[in-house]
């Protein structure tokens, strides 16, 4: 059974950091690729940050490179997004997702996706 599960989304004053976790079924875990995404009210997905789980190299975004690193533990299947210096336009829900094959950015390429967890960011 395919399942993603993200926590660790809260509020947060800009500046300030969070840990996002996604906890992966073993089988959507041993997809090649995993990411995260965000959407804001009123605009598209976009992506954040992706992972190669085979080859660990990791792709992110303009908007968050130096702030943000995607990592993960393959004994726990779980991923992670570490967000430092939060500003308020990183406000969003924030989505784990997984696909087979290349590590490409369109979240529309994605097969898996977990519920999503809410980040908040105030100034």
């Amino acid at each position: 059974q395919v399942q993603l599960e993200e926590s660790g989304g809260d509020s947060v004053q800009a500046g300030g950091s969070l840990r996002l976790s996604c906890v992966a079924s073993e089988y959507t875990y041993s997809r090649n690729c995993m990411g995260w995404f965000r959407q804001a009210p009123g605009k598209e997905r976009e992506g954040v940050a992706r992972i190669n789980i085979a080859s660990g190299n990791q792709y992110y975004a303009d908007s968050v490179k130096g702030r943000f690193t995607i990592s993960h533990d393959n004994a726990k299947n779980t991923v992670y997004l570490q967000m430092n210096s939060l500003k308020p336009e990183d406000t969003a829900m924030y989505y784990c997702a997984a696909k087979t094959g290349l590590c490409v950015p369109s979240p529309r390429a994605f097969n898996y996706w977990g519920q999503g967890t809410q980040v908040t960011v105030s100034s």
